[in-house]
């Protein structure tokens, strides 16, 4: 029997295996314009496994997120409104940020969270930055730190635009990783507000380890998952783990 990390070392071999399959594929199609050599599987890098819809149908989640958003809006008004105020003191600028996203099937939509940073910050991905925090505002650090920055996308969980659980969206102009999560097909997941990847390694990540952990995600996803998840992401912002500034 083999134990979990090694389990956990297969499976992540297995996804760098197919990540290289998928995406010799899609530069194949892309610029010779020719059929893939093996029509049979034509469509493998694009399946979303039916293994995983009994136990992780789309109503199922969608009830979990409407239920638990509602429910933390109400329970974080008052810290929601502390932190706004807070926000609107200590800098110049609104009080939230919003960011062109890609969401469910590629599609942009506008991610909001408190603003931490500068209101003449590059919009660029974090790992870019040689210096982020010459960028934060007063109180983005502890915002950042704590996470507390992304308390306004549970309105957007709300919306149905993200859930609770799945892939952190994109941003607008992160090519690489769009590029990697299409041809696999992960783009068939609604973002998450946190995900497989972010309970393991956060900003740490490069970007394809980031692809092979969604992959894995999209394979195993199940409520039970999702609820893991969820109570590694309460540990590791606790603990503030995998943030570079």
């Amino acid at each position: 029997m083999l134990l979990p990390s090694a389990l956990f070392s297969r499976s992540l071999r297995e996804c760098a295996e197919r990540l290289i399959h998928c995406v010799a594929r899609a530069t194949r199609e892309r610029f010779t314009g020719l059929p893939p050599d093996d029509p049979a599987g034509a469509n493998e890098c694009h399946t979303v496994y039916s293994e995983t819809e009994s136990t992780h149908g789309p109503k199922n989640k969608r009830s979990f997120d409407i239920a638990l958003s509602m429910l933390l809006i109400l329970l974080c008004l008052p810290l929601l409104l502390i932190i706004a105020l807070a926000i609107k003191l200590s800098s110049e600028g609104p009080i939230l940020h919003r960011s062109r996203r890609f969401g469910l099937n590629n599609r942009l939509f506008l991610m909001p969270k408190f603003r931490s940073m500068r209101i003449d910050t590059p919009q660029i991905p974090t790992h870019r930055f040689l210096h982020p925090e010459a960028y934060l505002t007063p109180i983005g650090g502890f915002l950042r730190r704590s996470s507390l920055d992304e308390l306004p996308q549970l309105w957007v969980i709300l919306g149905g635009d993200m859930s609770f659980v799945g892939p952190r969206p994109a941003l607008f102009n992160q090519d690489d990783l769009v590029g990697l999560r299409t041809a696999l097909g992960i783009q068939t997941l609604v973002p998450g507000l946190t995900g497989w990847a972010q309970v393991n390694g956060r900003d740490e990540l490069p970007i394809p380890l980031k692809v092979q952990y969604d992959f894995e995600y999209l394979r195993r996803q199940s409520m039970l998952f999702d609820l893991r998840i969820l109570c590694l992401t309460v540990k590791t912002c606790l603990r503030r783990e995998g943030i570079q500034h």
